[in-house]
């Protein structure tokens, strides 16, 4: 039963509470941390586990106490929406393991956290048990200011654990889903609203690409704009499609993309239909043709290990670590 987890942390700023948070993680035998990506503006840490689903789900629980002790929401700020110190906990299926399967797993995790830290869960996506929780965006409708305000009303419950925020933990978001790619673009311009604008005109929610999620924001640590993405499905949109789209949205107003940015890890396959976009040689290797995607998309850091196979089998190998 393999998994892949992608927990989100409300704090990307204090770097040595990011070390802790993940050695936790970490300690969990079987586990792989594959990936950890920090955002100063965002206030945000990405942590990618993934291993057979008890040493997973172990990870998680130690993450979720550390993070407890280490996380006081009612001083966080960032730029990136949020509910809780461990924001968001989605269960993804790896090798033989299906959706289904990880609906199971994460409704078994979030009633468990529930019980053990007495924390608000809200399950999503394909784990939700009602439509107007499918959505990510609709759990966190107000963030966390919104909901310390409004989860004792009719509508706004948990799925499990105490109709009240957590002292300092807030609340949690639990859910299964398939795999995607969160995904960040920079722009040559320090025009926020016009990353807005591009965001707006590209997302599927606003009749652009579908199975696209996109936002605005202002990195200032960059010091430029950013369009924010959640590729629900590489195989719909391919990530050179949503590039280039940006690209074409950002020169009508007389801007240049500057680089991206994976936040986790991507698909072998979808890096690899980048290359082949991007007309890379068919006969090169797997890591070679990664490369040339990353050249493609002006990808920060680019290198073979930000693709979510070739990671896991250097890190069963022993050949990597984070």
């Amino acid at each position: 039963m393999l998994v892949e987890s992608v927990p989100n942390v409300s704090e990307g700023r204090r770097l040595d509470v990011v070390e802790r948070l993940a050695s936790a993680a970490a300690s969990a035998r079987g586990v792989h941390l594959l990936d950890r990506t920090s955002d100063a503006s965002h206030n945000r840490s990405v942590f990618t586990l993934a291993g057979e689903v008890e040493a997973v789900t172990v990870a998680l629980e130690r993450l979720v106490a550390a993070a407890l002790d280490e996380i006081d929401m009612r001083t966080q700020t960032g730029e990136h929406p949020r509910i809780g110190a461990v924001d968001v906990v989605p269960f993804v299926p790896l090798g033989d393991t299906t959706l289904a399967e990880c609906v199971g797993f994460a409704r078994d995790f979030g009633r468990d956290v529930a019980e053990r830290f007495g924390l608000p869960v809200y399950l999503y996506a394909a784990a939700a048990t009602r439509p107007d929780r499918v959505r990510l965006a609709d759990v966190r409708r107000g963030q966390y200011e919104g909901l310390v305000a409004e989860i004792a009303t009719a509508g706004r419950e948990p799925d499990f654990g105490p109709a009240q925020m957590h002292p300092r933990g807030g609340a949690i978001a639990v859910g299964a889903r398939p795999f995607l790619v969160a995904w960040n673009i920079n722009l040559e311009s320090t025009d926020l609203g016009l990353a807005k604008r591009i965001a707006h005109r590209i997302r599927e929610s606003s009749g652009g690409l579908p199975a696209v999620q996109a936002k605005g924001f202002w990195i200032a640590e960059l010091g430029c704009a950013q369009v924010s993405m959640n590729l629900l499905d590489v195989a719909t949109t391919p990530i050179w499609r949503a590039w280039e789209l940006v690209a074409e949205e950002a020169a009508a107003d007389g801007a240049g993309l500057r680089e991206s940015e994976l936040i986790g890890l991507a698909p072998l396959a979808a890096l690899l239909d980048v290359a082949d976009h991007a007309g890379a040689s068919a006969g090169a290797t797997d890591e070679e043709r990664v490369l040339a995607a990353g050249a493609f998309l002006r990808l920060r850091d680019a290198s073979p290990l930000q693709a979510l196979e070739l990671r896991l089998r250097a890190a069963s190998a022993g050949n990597v670590g984070t």
